[in-house]
């Protein structure tokens, strides 16, 4: 009763906040001033610190190099560990003394369904109609880095969470800044970082957590069913609807739906991708080939090789947001009795997601031809990447593009049930556990909101504040390596000797 009230009440106040809010949000005033916050942040997280023509945003060289660094300081864990990651996936270390709110799979899915989106399937697109084949290569390697920024993250978010009294858990970013800092005397930096990414993530889930994910599905949408294009804010009450039934339950229900809709949708959008690499099957090795060698040897269009090899880290970056923190905000919540161990596991997510899907997407593109043909010009152009695709999948069967829709609908829905709670527990942080429903209540009411109204100014603010997360979580990654470092020796020493297996044995 108490949750038909509250999604009640959240549908009718969104409904009426629409339309008092309306008006207001339509004033070039309120557009401009972010647009001026847009420029100045941007000036800062895009600075090029790359020397030449080819460009480098500093943010994306900051998530890149930092993860670099940490795949030689941990001896490629990314590859050592991936055998004994999918054993702990898989249920074989669960023990009596493991603590937690989900199963390690269950954080890992709610971490997928947040990172696996529409940068798969927009993002690739624009990637390789902007550097070429050779990006993909160059996307592929910075998503096998990324893996490590995931596990040194979801290692320390384990290390420092903390349970409330309520028995929820509160992990992330904010707690290993704080807590970390603070065991080097640096008590109120730690705090002040710790309250940046708090924030910068809170307008990050409003943002690009949810407004830009509800646009990106209606628009798919209203392509298939015209009539959203007349009503949408049927599309915006349906979502928002759907939305609020997962996250008023908070982790555990936001959990549940994600192990199920992340296998769901990721094997709907890689068979149709399958289907169309099979019905090119002679243009593979081709393909292939091409994005090897233009990896090395690119077109003068792509910007030479520090271009395409830009390009490629850019997009992976921006995909599976390997050192942006967001994500160790779930794998915080994992039952596990070892925190290394659900580092482990989190190495799993930049494969699935960028080694994989945007691997996959990217030769769709390139086999159908779509990315270099004269008449697809102007989608490159206005970096309409989602289009390009649905063009690609058009190209084999004029309904592809149906389920290419549905494929963008699920990602986006469970890109806003994941970041509600990357949203809610920084949220807490800040505010307290007791405000966490007003939280979810405004998030229902963005969802909306964004159907009715458009600002891209403000679109693009939140995701500026997306990327600044970056910065202060990777300070705490460089702080509390050797932490991470320790226990890495510690718990493979354990697993050798085979007392990992005998505490099996005893749970």
């Amino acid at each position: 009763m108490m949750m038909n009230r509250i999604l009640q009440g959240g549908a009718f106040a969104a409904m009426m906040l629409a339309a008092s809010a309306a008006q207001a949000q339509e004033s070039a005033g309120v557009d401009a001033f972010f647009g001026t916050l847009n420029g100045w942040l941007a000036s800062v997280l895009f600075f090029d610190v790359m020397p030449g023509e080819a460009k480098m945003p500093f943010i994306v060289g900051w998530l890149v190099v930092g993860a670099v660094y940490l795949t030689f300081r941990f001896g490629f864990i990314n590859l050592r560990m991936m055998g004994h990651a999918l054993q702990i996936i898989r249920g074989r270390y669960q023990s009596a003394d493991d603590r937690g709110e989900v199963s390690p799979f269950q954080a890992l899915s709610a971490a997928l369904s947040a990172t696996v989106g529409l940068g798969n399937i927009a993002g690739v697109a624009i990637a390789v109609s902007i550097g070429g084949p050779g990006a993909t290569f160059w996307m592929i390697v910075a998503g096998f880095f990324g893996m490590t920024a995931k596990f040194t993250e979801v290692t320390l978010a384990q290390t420092y969470r903390e349970f409330r009294p309520d028995g929820h858990v509160l992990g992330g970013a904010m707690e290993y800044l704080s807590k970390g800092f603070a065991e080097y005397g640096w008590a109120r930096l730690g705090r002040a970082l710790a309250l940046l990414f708090a924030v910068c993530c809170i307008g990050a889930s409003m943002g690009g957590g949810n407004a830009f994910q509800v646009s990106q599905a209606m628009g798919a949408v209203q392509n298939v069913l015209p009539f959203f294009s007349d009503y949408p804010w049927v599309f915006g009450v349906f979502m928002g609807g759907a939305v609020a039934l997962v996250i008023i339950g908070g982790i555990r229900s936001i959990a549940h739906a994600a192990e199920a809709i992340v296998p769901t949708m990721v094997f709907i959008y890689l068979s149709a991708c399958l289907y169309i690499i099979l019905s090119h099957l002679g243009s593979v090795p081709a393909a292939l080939t091409a994005i090897v060698t233009e990896a090395f040897h690119p077109t003068a269009a792509a910007g030479g090789l520090i271009g395409v090899l830009v390009v490629g880290f850019q997009r992976a970056a921006f995909s599976s947001e390997a050192g942006i923190g967001s994500a160790a905000i779930a794998h915080s919540a994992a039952s596990v009795r070892y925190p290394i161990r659900q580092g482990f596991v989190a190495l799993y997510e930049p494969f699935i997601d960028t080694v994989v899907i945007c691997t996959m997407t990217a030769l769709v593109i390139i086999i159908t031809g779509v990315w270099n043909a004269p008449e697809h010009h102007q989608l490159v152009e206005a970096s309409k990447g989602a289009a390009l695709t649905a063009v690609a999948f058009g190209s084999v069967l004029d309904w592809f593009p149906v389920v290419l829709s549905v494929s963008v609908v699920l990602f986006a829905y469970s890109t806003m049930i994941s970041w509600s709670y990357y949203g809610e527990r920084c949220w807490t942080y800040v505010f307290g556990e007791r405000f966490s429903m007003l939280y979810r209540i405004l998030f229902v009411m963005v969802v909306v909101l964004a159907s009715l109204i458009s600002a891209g100014n403000i679109l693009d603010f939140s995701d500026l504040l997306l990327l600044s997360m970056a910065f202060p979580n990777f300070l705490a990654l460089y702080l509390l390596q050797g932490k991470v470092a320790a226990a890495l020796k510690d718990y493979r020493a354990r697993l050798k000797s085979g007392e990992l297996d005998r505490e099996v044995g005893r749970g």
